[in-house]
């Protein structure tokens, strides 16, 4: 590389691709289950339930798109709200047993891609590039790139 401007170029340019392939990729995983809605149901484990508007905040996005998306994790049978039992005014979404099971089956296959590509790696090159990710996540603000 000639200078940091033409890496940095590299690097936003390969970075959209992997963005492109990891949502391609998320459609062949489940034919229910966009890069969106994984997400989604990642999040909710994660927290193990958070109100719609959690949702909204985290992601930065409005709540009628949180509101559609939603909706459409309740249709698939994905996604349940539950009264918070501390306030009764609020709901609290939770997977259900269905959507435990589709997200366990999309992040095996997500891991069984991963491995598979990185086959060929050495751990030294894996071990770095773990390192760089840990990294630039780390210097990421919820506000862009």
């Amino acid at each position: 590389m000639a200078d940091r401007g033409e890496s940095i170029e590299v690097i936003q340019r390969e970075m959209t691709v992997f963005a492109r392939r990891a949502r391609a990729t998320a459609a062949r995983m489940h034919p229910e289950l966009s890069l969106v809605s994984f997400t989604l149901l990642s999040h909710l484990e994660d927290r193990q339930g958070c109100r719609a508007t959690d949702l909204a905040a985290h992601y930065t996005l409005d709540k009628s798109t949180i509101s559609r998306q939603v909706a459409a994790l309740e249709k698939a049978g994905l996604v349940e709200r539950r009264q918070d039992p501390a306030d009764h005014r609020v709901h609290v979404l939770h997977l259900t047993e269905r959507g435990v099971g589709v997200l366990a089956q999309v992040t095996d296959s997500r891991r069984i891609a991963f491995r598979e590509r990185l086959a060929g790696w050495s751990g030294p090159d894996l071990e770095r590039f773990a390192e760089y990710l840990l990294r630039y996540n780390a210097g990421a603000s919820d506000e862009g790139p």
